[in-house]
């Protein structure tokens, strides 16, 4: 199960409304060994595409070494789809290379005419997913 605060949930929404026709990515960071969410950082999606997400390598680099010097880890890794559900495309399961992370996906298509949104979180491990519920709390 993933719990996430309401004010990370409405970031990664925003996030993903903001870079809708593309697809958004991003990961929260949270202190190492805790498996809490805490520390939301906003990626840019290098590939620029509505059906593709890339982080750029000098960009994870750097947010990688900057979790090693806050003794945090990425907790969730999210992003978006813009024209299909919310759910692990055969990319996004093989590139999934955080064992330990839950997957978020939010789907911007607007499948209703009411500009909604589906929210899912995922366990991908192997090239096994398993779809996990998510909890939103006002304050951990």
């Amino acid at each position: 199960m993933l719990t996430l605060t309401q004010t990370l949930v409405d970031q990664i929404v925003e996030h993903a409304r903001r870079d809708h026709p593309d697809e958004a990515c991003g990961v929260i960071a949270g202190p190492a060994g805790t498996g809490r969410p805490e520390r939301f950082v906003p990626m840019l999606n290098a590939a620029m595409s509505p059906t593709f997400y890339e982080f750029d390598s000098g960009d994870l680099l750097k947010l990688y070494r900057e979790m090693d010097d806050r003794d945090e880890e990425p907790v969730v890794v999210y992003h978006s789809h813009t024209s299909t559900e919310a759910y692990p495309s055969r990319t996004d399961v093989s590139l999934a290379g955080e064992p330990n992370a839950h997957y978020v996906l939010v789907s911007t298509a607007d499948t209703d005419g009411l500009g909604d949104f589906q929210f899912r979180s995922f366990r991908i491990v192997d090239g096994e997913v398993t779809e996990e519920e998510v909890t939103v709390v006002e304050a951990y």
